[in-house]
């Protein structure tokens, strides 16, 4: 409840402060940025300073009359004294109570890389601003531009005294956000090839653990020109980020992160943005081998050695294990042997109760599946449609977490880890606790009539099997057959390889995915890959 009137707080706050901006608007002024018009017509003010972010032969090819070039990076990612970062400010002509517009080509993360720049080291944000689309919106417009050299100006008096602690997070802070994102949100800035492990600037591709994908040019019109306020809003709505969490944003060497920074902060007023300036050069230079990830959500999957760690009958006698293994296999299979301490709950209990989920969590319940701790679903092998719908059943009834067991019971068995079979008067399940059915509650992931349900983005129709249905889906249709996600061993395909089939069929990452088929379990295979890949609204058309 607490928590809740943070959150409203939080909202309400923005709100009134986005409500008190349409007279800056009107004057060519919104947040920290300036409009084209409102530059012009200011260009003249003896109390302006214009500092050109662009790269020098950009900058010396063209610019505005009167800009001060400023190489990227001038202040970073070394950490000057503040002394030299003085002096280079007062060679500007920057003086208290002056006035400094900050431009690049437009698009770019310069011009907000070096706003932060300036930030992080005492420069006070309300003396700051940046030119809304750069050179770009400058050109566009007709603002005139000059090759000339720009006189140097008289020497500033600014004084700077400490730097700005509380819009940068250093490596220990960042590295114990990532284990903490219902409090953190780790922002990457970079493209989804980075993000997926198709590119990589180092030496290894990928993303932190549990990071968000939002890359810097989702904050661009195209124009050059940043999102509204609002727009900005609605994207981190739909990608579940609230006001009330920390934000940390990152890239590959600390640039492109600069851009969700300036975005967030200072457009759409969240209290609590921080950069991680070292990046993801720094998490990959630290000698203890951090981790990446290149699946959104690789803990859906679980190997042998995981399981028989994490699920141990020694973990579950001191009560210490956080896992339910639920076996989907036939009954006779599971008499035959099965993993210590997993419970039967073949694969034909979940076709059966697709429309009658209560009657659903009445018999995982007998069973002692346990909705406050991880379920693990054992089937054949991998992802396939059993255990996929498996899968999907047991998040509409609000399983705390839900993943597969990649290996078979033969590949199990192999490792040479043991093989239990039930006793002759029951299931295997006699030391779960049993739970009332009406501890489980149905979520809205099921739809029946996907036009009557509410998304901040359009929905995409994704058909999920070898042809796509003949019913006519109430919106854009993409046909992007499971099979094709998935390898011949039941292991889903490189996060790399499916990002790019999603990108090639036109998936829009800002969107409702709502996948379809004749089969429900077909649908199902789909939903735990998008869920796989960090999708934010994932639904399944039960028809």
């Amino acid at each position: 409840m607490l928590l809740m009137s943070r959150i409203w707080i939080l909202s309400l706050l923005m709100t009134l402060s986005l409500a008190a901006q349409p007279s800056l608007a009107a004057d060519g002024l919104q947040g920290r940025l300036a409009s084209v018009g409102w530059l012009q017509s200011q260009l003249a003010r003896p109390d302006l300073v214009l500092v050109d972010a662009s790269p020098a032969p950009v900058h010396r090819k063209q610019h505005i009359p009167g800009a001060i070039l400023s190489v990227l990076f001038t202040f970073g990612p070394n950490d000057p004294p503040l002394t030299q970062v003085e002096q280079v400010l007062r060679s500007w002509g920057v003086s208290p109570g002056k006035t400094v517009v900050l431009y690049d080509p437009g698009g770019t993360y310069m011009a907000t890389r070096l706003f932060w720049d300036l930030v992080h080291r005492g420069v006070p944000a309300d003396q700051l601003l940046i030119l809304d689309g750069g050179m770009s919106k400058w050109l566009a417009s007709g603002g005139t531009v000059t090759g000339e050299p720009t006189n140097k100006p008289a020497p500033g008096t600014i004084a700077l005294t400490k730097v700005d602690p509380s819009v940068r997070v250093r490596l220990p802070e960042f590295l114990a956000a990532t284990a903490d994102p219902r409090r953190n949100v780790m922002l990457e800035a970079l493209e989804p090839d980075y993000f997926f492990g198709g590119a990589a600037f180092f030496n290894r591709g990928g993303h932190v653990p549990n990071a968000t994908l939002m890359p810097s040019t989702d904050f661009f019109n195209a124009d050059k020109t940043f999102k509204s306020p609002q727009e900005i809003r609605r994207m981190l709505d739909h990608l579940g980020i609230k006001p009330d969490r920390q934000v940390l944003t990152y890239c590959g060497g600390g640039g492109a992160a600069a851009v969700p920074f300036f975005a967030l902060k200072y457009l759409a007023g969240y209290p609590d943005v921080k950069l991680f300036q070292e990046s993801q050069m720094g998490w990959l230079q630290d000698e203890r081998e951090l981790p990446v990830w290149t699946y959104a959500e690789p803990y859906r999957l679980r190997d042998g050695p995981w399981l028989k760690a994490f699920g141990s009958p020694m973990l579950k006698a001191f009560g210490l294990s956080q896992v339910s293994i639920v076996d989907i296999r036939a009954p006779e299979a599971f008499k035959l042997g099965h993993v210590p301490l997993a419970v039967s709950v073949p694969a034909h209990a979940f076709k059966s109760n697709l429309q009658t989920p209560q009657a659903l969590a009445d018999l995982l319940g007998q069973a002692g599946v346990d909705p406050a701790l991880e379920a693990v679903v054992v089937s054949e092998g991998g992802l396939n449609e059993n255990s996929a719908l498996a899968f999907l059943m047991l998040e509409v009834l609000g399983q705390r977490k839900v993943s597969l067991f990649m290996d078979s019971l033969d590949r199990w068995a192999e490792r040479g880890n043991d093989v239990a079979r039930p006793a002759p008067s029951g299931d295997g399940a006699a030391a779960a606790r049993v739970l009332p059915a009406g501890a489980r509650q149905a979520s809205a992931i099921l739809v029946k009539d996907p036009a009557a349900t509410q998304s901040i983005y359009p929905k995409v129709f994704v058909a999920s099997g070898a042809q796509v249905p003949a019913i006519v889906a109430p919106g854009r249709v993409i046909h992007l057959p499971y099979a094709g996600f998935v390898n011949p061993d039941g292991t889903p395909k490189a996060a790399k390889d499916i990002w790019r089939m999603l990108d090639k069929a036109g998936v829009p990452r800002y969107s409702e995915v709502v996948v379809y088929s004749d089969s429900a379990a077909e649908s199902a295979v789909n939903y735990v890959i998008f869920r796989l890949m960090g999708f934010a609204s994932v639904k399944v058309w039960a028809r």
